[in-house]
């Protein structure tokens, strides 16, 4: 009997809502939101460029991209995406291209995730 089992991997996401809420606290409402809103637009724009310089092999770009991912998922409350995306710089500097694949994509659905989750948090807030 030849049977196919799929895995779907999911990442349960957290936000950090003392962060984001410093954030508004300094900001005021308004500019936190135009912050969050361009952070998040920032990340899904660098998560994509990080996929593309991984099939391209450009692990040099690649591990810039990933370090910036890191300082802008700190600024609005996403621990997990950065330490993922602090995890796939490893895998660059170990040499572990293997890895480096399974991280990446932990690092596309934690960044999915936490995408979702900052959103549905503004859905509520506004």
């Amino acid at each position: 009997m030849n049977s196919v089992t799929q895995i779907r991997p999911a990442e349960p996401v957290r936000v950090d809502h003392d962060r984001l809420g410093a954030l508004y606290s300094d900001m005021g409402h308004s500019g936190a939101e135009d912050v969050v809103c361009r952070a998040m637009e920032e990340l899904a724009l660098r998560m994509a460029h990080c996929d593309r310089l991984h099939r391209a092999g450009d692990l040099d770009e690649l591990r810039k991209s990933a370090r910036s991912l890191i300082a802008i998922a700190d600024q609005i409350g996403m621990g997990l995406l950065a330490k993922v995306a602090a995890d796939v710089m490893v895998c660059i500097d170990c040499g572990d291209r293997v890895a480096l694949g399974a991280t990446l994509g932990r690092l596309m659905r934690a960044g999915e995730g936490s995408l979702t989750a900052i959103w549905d948090l503004q859905d509520i807030t506004i």
